[in-house]
């Protein structure tokens, strides 16, 4: 009997009306997913070599009122936090689900980042045509590499070094129909092949010699 990783209620859930309604469904039907893909994927890339890698789970603890419209589990190389450092996420909108490699706001290191991304434009560039790429994590919104091009690639990377705000996003969506549509070995074995695919994107950002 197939197994299927992925339902209809996990995306459906952020259409739920009232914070706590809403977060007691994602922590009932998502979080504990999101737990096993965090250890899956911090074994994964601790395997790279580069660092030892832990999981974290959004808890969206700092929301009183709204409730979240999106969720996560970052993958990132300190057990006290991701937010600072570049990282993995696996996550869900209502519409679709995300793999990728997130640069944020609160990084400090964007400049050096932007610099190196820069100076090694063919990592991004050379990426299958179904990565994308977003300088906003508050937004579902992305544009595919290969429509960006090397220009709109650029302009990205120059708004990471000089806007406070600024973000870089590259990884993969699945639609939810086919996020549901997949075995849990189908999606594992795809996102195991996304976040190998981000790892030579990821050793430019660190600057792994």
């Amino acid at each position: 009997m197939k197994k299927f990783f992925w339902k209809s209620d996990d995306f459906d859930l952020f259409l739920i009306d009232g914070l706590e309604q809403r977060m007691n469904a994602l922590q009932t039907l998502v979080q504990p997913k999101f737990e096993k893909l965090g250890r899956h994927f911090a074994d994964q890339l601790s395997a790279h070599g580069s660092d030892e890698f832990f999981p974290h789970v959004a808890r969206h603890l700092r929301r009183t009122v709204n409730p979240p419209t999106d969720s996560w589990v970052a993958v990132a190389p300190s057990k006290r936090g991701y937010k600072a450092l570049p990282h993995f996420q696996i996550g869900l909108w209502q519409t679709h689900l995300f793999i990728i490699i997130a640069v944020i706001y609160e990084n400090p290191d964007k400049k050096g980042i932007a610099e190196r991304l820069e100076n090694n434009i063919n990592v991004l560039t050379t990426l299958p045509e179904s990565y994308l790429v977003s300088g906003d994590h508050m937004k579902p919104d992305a544009v595919h590499i290969t429509k960006a091009e090397r220009e709109g690639l650029t302009q990205l990377l120059t708004r990471l070094q000089t806007v406070k705000k600024a973000e870089f996003l590259v990884g993969r969506h699945l639609t939810r129909e086919e996020a549901i549509a997949m075995t849990t070995d189908e999606f594992i074995a795809f996102a195991e092949e996304t976040v190998d695919q981000l790892l030579p994107v990821y050793d430019i950002i660190i600057g792994k010699e």
